[in-house]
């Protein structure tokens, strides 16, 4: 019997072929696609589980983000992981059989960003869910297989399709400088603002404090290993939520990931941070916001971008492999878990966060 294929599309209305942002979000249905065939270099995988990015249902409700604008349709899904069915010529890194965990960008190895080990900033990425490139919360899937990571006996399929969210932590500290004995600031309880928390804590933090304007957030950051969290307030000022989390903590912070993107945090990560300390930008909001840029000079606090992640992968994986980051710590990230054939409740699940709860939602495929 041959195999079938199925997928989870964000489609335009039909006729629909006027400017974005639409008024009405795209359509959101399981569809019939392609069985994939396995090229040199690629492997097919039988997916497994895959997790809900905030950028999915961002494409769903309004069909671009900055540049990249749904044409016709996109299949969705980037967080992934799966069993490789298929492998094409050349390949050695993988066999059929394995479980792996998918990274999802694909670099085009060849430019000066990608020969000097910068690959997330190569100028022609194809990255899953990333219009006019399909993502993989389908039943297959085709990716290169150099981008493909064999997994563990004991680190499970929805483990391993978190380390895509990971990864980001990973770079996220990385960038900042997070260490040993290090005291971090995390802006924004979201998923990314825990990856974060996760990350650090596994990374030898003395102390993680964590932010964020909703209680519910701040209890899951608090059962994931946060030492201080505090509930901000819009009627405070930058300047006066960064002198009550200094009193709070009893210091300023050495390394600060601010992850909301909203530009009073990004102050708040800036008036927050010691002298001499580093503040991570990981969160994306307006182009353009303004920030105490001269009271982060004069006290040369180092301001730093992140994009995605690189070489991250492997240390993602090793980190949840040894325990570092423990299985009852993912677990509960995960709060919410659907079947492919439910997928856009999933979405929904994801879209209304703060009244369902919900952190990582999980779709098994």
């Amino acid at each position: 019997m041959a195999l079938q294929n199925r997928g989870l599309m964000v489609r335009r209305h039909p006729g629909d072929d006027g400017p974005l942002p639409q008024k009405t979000p795209l359509l959101l249905q399981m569809e019939d696609i392609p069985m994939p065939a396995a090229g040199p270099g690629e492997a097919v995988i039988k997916m497994e589980r895959v997790g809900i990015c905030g950028s999915d249902v961002h494409y769903w409700q309004h069909g671009y983000i900055g540049d990249f604008i749904v044409g016709e349709s996109c299949l969705m899904g980037h967080e992934s992981a799966g069993v490789v069915h298929e492998v094409g010529d050349g390949v050695t890194n993988v066999k059929v059989g394995d479980r792996v965990a998918i990274e999802p960008g694909v670099p085009c190895r060849r430019c000066f960003h990608c020969k000097t080990g910068h690959y997330n900033l190569c100028p022609d990425m194809a990255f899953c869910a990333t219009p006019p490139i399909h993502g993989n919360c389908s039943t297959y899937y085709k990716h290169a297989a150099d981008f493909l990571f064999k997994l563990p006996d004991h680190v499970t399929s929805e483990q391993a399709a978190l380390l895509e969210p990971l990864s980001v932590g990973v770079h996220a500290c990385g960038r900042a400088g997070v260490a040993m004995g290090s005291n971090v600031l995390i802006m924004g309880a979201g998923p990314i603002g825990l990856v974060c928390l996760l990350v650090a804590k596994a990374s030898g933090a003395a102390t993680v404090t964590i932010v964020d304007l909703i209680e519910q957030r701040l209890e899951m950051a608090k059962k994931l290993g946060a030492d201080f969290c505090i509930t901000s307030s819009t009627s405070e000022t930058p300047e006066q939520l960064a002198a009550r989390i200094e009193k709070t903590v009893g210091h300023q912070a050495d390394q600060t990931t601010e992850c909301t993107g909203a530009a009073p945090c990004v102050s708040t990560a800036i008036y927050g941070t010691r002298s001499g300390g580093t503040v991570v930008l990981v969160g994306l909001g307006r182009p353009k916001v303004e920030i105490p840029i001269v009271n982060a000079s004069v006290r040369e606090v180092d301001i730093r971008g992140i994009f995605r992640y690189c070489n991250a992968y492997p240390v993602a994986l090793q980190l949840v492999a040894s325990g570092k980051i423990t299985a009852e710590q993912l677990d509960l990230f995960v709060t919410h878990r659907y079947k492919l054939a439910d997928a856009a409740t999933a979405f929904e699940t994801t879209l209304n966060a703060v009244q369902t709860n919900s952190i990582k939602v999980m779709i098994e495929c």
